[in-house]
């Protein structure tokens, strides 16, 4: 049986993924300093809220509320002893949103990073790493997911580690990596790079792109990169933060883009080669469906110059520059 995540692949150009799950919740309610993971529990209701909303403006890729359901965050939470069940509780709750939602939506288990380097720069091993991945993709896998959702790496270790764990659980995966202002990782990794390592690796993921980073902008410089590595070979990911944070009086974080800026961005993003597109932090349901609408609206074009790129969404902020797209 095709992986739901590659059937639909070859069913559409574009797939929509959805946008942000812990500010969202934020807005919900959530405590700051409780981890959001724990409210799949407390309070899946809202979680599902979340959820739905993303489902209902368009999106096709629902990722679970597990970015950080790993033994090292949830021991510092208190919360060791509900790894799986919150991992399992996530995926059931996306679980069932897809499963009634009339239309194929992708159930994808979020594995972020574990927190701090691995060896030889920090203390964990990476067997340690790989022990830690494997029993969170095996809960997500228990509670019902399509596929693994590795995000927000920025070592190439540690995102080989997750790589190996989901294999051994026996899930397909997609992987984003979180690229800077100066286009590459905190570990120095360029777009490019990381897309041609990943491609020519012993296990091909479904898709490869970016996530987070500072805004619409310089993600549309890490795309092109991802673009140029991956020669056509591997689906690229768009996964944007909503424009740059703010931090206000009340020292609460939000973020600069609009519906509108998201709109464009998500049309820029396809026309750069993108396959999944979507939204990272500060991205709501009303981002995603302006997102939507505008890529049903607008043709598709060539690749965006560094000038349209700017003259649309701002500065890319960058030192150097990944790759100028030809003309």
């Amino acid at each position: 049986m095709p992986n739901a995540l590659a059937k639909l692949l070859t069913e559409k150009d574009v797939l929509i993924a959805d946008g942000a799950m812990g500010s969202t919740l934020l807005q919900l309610g959530l405590p700051t300093g409780v981890s959001g993971e724990s409210w799949n529990l407390d309070h899946p209701d809202l979680v599902g809220k979340v959820h739905l909303g993303f489902a209902d403006a368009g999106s096709d890729i629902l990722l679970t509320n597990t970015f950080s359901a790993n033994r090292f965050h949830l021991t510092q939470c208190g919360l060791a002893d509900r790894l799986r069940d919150l991992n399992m509780a996530g995926a059931a709750i996306v679980r069932e949103i897809a499963d009634k939602a009339g239309r194929p939506i992708v159930v994808a288990g979020s594995i972020g990073p574990l927190g701090g380097l691995l060896q030889p720069l920090g203390k964990r091993t990476v067997a340690e790493a790989e022990e830690a991945f494997l029993e969170q993709a095996e809960a997500l896998k228990a509670g019902g997911v399509d596929v693994a959702w590795i995000e927000t790496q920025l070592a190439d270790n540690e995102m080989d580690a997750a790589i190996r764990a989901v294999g051994q659980a026996g899930l397909a995966y997609v992987a984003t990596m979180s690229f800077d202002r100066a286009g590459r990782t905190m570990m120095g990794v360029r777009p490019e790079d990381a897309m041609r390592r990943i491609r020519t690796g012993p296990s091909k993921p479904l898709a490869f792109g970016a996530n987070c980073g500072a805004g619409p902008a310089q993600m549309l410089d890490s795309i092109l990169g991802l673009v140029r590595g991956a020669e056509g070979e591997v689906a690229v990911v768009a996964k944007s933060n909503c424009g740059l944070p703010v931090v206000g009086k009340d020292m609460r974080t939000s973020y600069s883009g609009t519906p509108a800026i998201m709109a464009d961005y998500a049309c820029l993003a396809r026309d750069a080669g993108a396959r999944i597109i979507g939204g990272c932090c500060g991205t709501t349901a009303l981002h995603v469906a302006a997102m939507v609408v505008a890529l049903s609206g607008c043709p598709k074009g060539a690749p965006p110059s560094y000038e349209e790129i700017e003259r649309r969404l701002g500065p890319v902020r960058m030192t150097v520059k990944t790759a100028q797209p030809a003309s």
